[in-house]
């Protein structure tokens, strides 16, 4: 299958695909968000599924696999560290934050950082329509978070410091989005670097929300939080998984882009399940999101 992926990269038909793939992994991480910020601390919900993206990942990885090169190691190092970043970032967030304000922030902020970087590092070219769409994408998302906000009764100082993290975070999904996609395009077998991305990357939350259960006074059951990492994992390996291919085989800043429409689906969430209460602006401004993705598409230059 690596062989087919790298086959169809730069052509019309692994555009196509990267569409596909980058709009699953925009819903599959509305979910995975959605998860992390549910019923249990996010550092412990985030190191339930860190640690479970470690058992799936472990017995391929270390018994099926080959190991990597020196230079895949390198690669596989640096992801580490910036996804690292990116979850302290999140987990910072949303423990300050609610859900419906910090997600747009990150979403909003991550694909302008990472369509710059695409065109300097890939040597990416963008269409007027397709930047069109990209201020609508955005902007709409953006403006989605300062609705949220403004219907929010947090304590100001805490929401501010919420907000701050959430910068933090979008800023570090371009920097990991990017960085994935030139490791993923180095790699000799693509689907074998993204089995190693998964393990290796997985290794540091679980240490965290051990240690921070232990510090706990009142401990959750463990028995629900596993469960939630086994279901979030499998969530993750969609959205994590489907960007980084999307990334090999189409334009990085599309797939970025187009994986932002989560916070459509994020807000359908909350409308459906969370019994949320969405409104006359919100159904406008995820209009005005939708519609950025498709000017996004119809824009995009073969």
């Amino acid at each position: 299958m690596s062989d087919w992926l790298l086959s169809i990269a730069g052509t019309p038909e692994g555009a196509a695909l990267a569409t596909v793939l980058a709009l699953i992994s925009a819903f599959a991480h509305a979910v995975f968000g959605a998860m992390q910020k549910g019923a249990h601390d996010p550092w412990l919900s985030r190191g339930a599924m860190d640690l479970w993206f470690a058992i799936y990942s472990a017995p391929i990885a270390l018994l099926l696999l080959p190991w990597p090169s020196g230079e895949m190691w390198l690669w596989l190092l640096g992801a580490l560290a910036l996804h690292f970043s990116y979850k302290v970032s999140i987990a910072l967030a949303y423990e300050r934050a609610a859900f419906t304000v910090v997600y747009p922030v990150v979403r909003g902020i991550g694909p302008l950082i990472t369509v710059l970087a695409a065109m300097v590092i890939f040597a990416e070219r963008y269409s007027a329509l397709q930047w069109l769409g990209l201020a609508c994408l955005s902007g709409g998302i953006l403006l989605l978070a300062l609705r949220n906000l403004a219907e929010e009764k947090l304590d100001l100082r805490a929401l501010k410091i919420g907000l701050a993290w959430a910068v933090a975070g979008g800023v570090m999904v371009a920097a990991y989005t990017t960085f994935d996609a030139a490791a993923i395009r180095r790699a000799p077998d693509p689907l074998h670097f993204l089995v190693w991305f998964f393990f290796i990357t997985s290794l540091d939350f679980p240490i965290l929300a051990w240690l921070r259960y232990r510090r706990m006074t009142h401990k959750p059951a463990p028995g629900p939080l596993m469960i939630r990492g086994a279901v979030g994992a499998v969530v993750g390996y969609v959205s994590f998984g489907g960007i980084m291919l999307a990334t090999l085989v189409g334009k990085v800043g599309e797939a970025a882009a187009l994986r932002e429409t989560s916070t459509v689906f994020a807000a359908l969430i909350g409308w459906f399940i969370l019994r949320d209460k969405v409104g006359s602006r919100r159904l406008v401004l995820m209009s005005m999101i939708a519609a950025g993705a498709v000017l996004i598409e119809l824009g995009a230059v073969r």
